[in-house]
C-alpha cells in the first residue's frame, strides 16, 4: 500500500486497565489498519503500578499522559481519554482507533466513534463487559493475543472450538456466495463472521482463519483451486 493511501489510526491506553505486555502485538494488530501515528498512555505515573508502561513508553513510541488522582473514586484517566478522541475526531485526520482497556466506561464513545463512520478497536480481557465488546468494530482478547503471539512454533495451535464457534462459521458459510458444489471462498466467509465484533481468529488461539477452519476438521472441508484461493464448504 503506496504510504500517501496508509490510513491514520490512533492508540489511546489506558495504563491503568491494560496490561504492557500486549503492547507489541496489539500494535501489529493495529498495522493492519494503517499506520498508528498517535500513541498515548493516560494514567497517573506516580504509581508503582505503572512503572512498567513507564519502562516501555520510549521503546514503542508511547506518549505518557499524566493524569493526577484530584478525587477518589473518580477516574480522571476515562475523562482525558474521552476528551482526546473527540478532539481527534472532530480534527478529522484519524481514520480508526484503538482502545486498550476493559473498561465498560468507554462504551460510549465507542459507540460515538463508529457513527461517524470510524473503525474502533477495542484490546482487553476475556471479562470485558460485554456492551464494550459489541460497541467496538473488533473486539481482541489480549491475553490470548499475546498467547499467540509468542507461539511461533506452532503456527496451527490454538484452542477449543465449541459448538457456538462452529455455528457462527456456519452461518458465515451459508450467508457467504456459494458455487453448485456448495463452497464458498474462505475470505468471504470470514469478513462475514467479522460483522460480529467478538469474533477474531487470534481470540481462539489461531492466527489465520484457514488454521482455525482446519483444526475444525470434520465440519469442514477446505480446498485451494487454481486461483490459489482457499475454499471452504460444511460438512455437518
Amino acid at each position: 500500500m503506496p504510504e500517501a493511501n496508509l490510513k491514520n489510526i490512533a492508540l489511546l491506553i489506558d495504563a491503568d486497565n491494560a496490561s504492557h505486555h500486549g503492547i507489541d502485538p496489539v500494535l501489529t494488530v493495529l498495522a493492519e489498519l494503517g499506520q498508528v501515528n498517535i500513541r498515548r498512555a493516560y494514567g497517573n505515573w506516580a504509581k508503582p503500578a505503572l512503572s512498567n508502561w513507564n519502562q516501555i513508553s520510549h521503546r514503542y513510541g508511547l506518549q505518557p499522559v499524566q493524569q493526577f488522582d484530584l478525587t477518589k473514586g473518580k477516574n480522571a484517566t476515562d475523562i482525558a481519554m474521552t476528551i482526546d478522541a473527540i478532539d481527534l475526531l472532530n480534527a478529522g485526520k484519524v481514520d480508526g482507533f484503538g482502545i486498550m482497556s476493559s473498561d465498560s466506561d468507554f462504551t460510549p464513545l465507542v459507540t460515538r466513534l463508529r457513527q461517524d463512520g470510524l473503525i474502533v478497536y477495542g484490546f482487553g480481557s476475556e471479562k470485558a463487559p460485554n456492551a464494550f465488546k459489541t460497541a467496538c468494530t473488533r473486539y481482541i482478547d489480549v491475553d490470548q493475543l499475546i498467547r499467540t503471539s509468542s507461539d511461533d512454533t506452532k503456527p496451527g495451535s490454538g484452542g477449543a472450538i465449541d459448538s457456538e464457534l462452529i455455528e457462527l462459521l456456519g452461518a458465515a458459510w451459508k450467508a457467504a456466495s456459494r458455487d453448485d458444489e456448495g463452497f464458498a471462498r474462505l475470505h468471504e466467509v470470514g469478513q462475514i463472521a467479522g460483522n460480529r465484533s467478538s469474533f477474531d481468529v487470534r481470540n481462539h488461539g489461531f492466527k489465520r482463519l484457514s488454521d482455525l477452519m482446519q483444526a475444525a476438521g470434520e465440519n469442514f472441508k477446505m480446498e485451494r483451486r487454481d486461483d490459489k484461493q482457499l475454499y471452504v464448504k460444511r460438512l455437518r
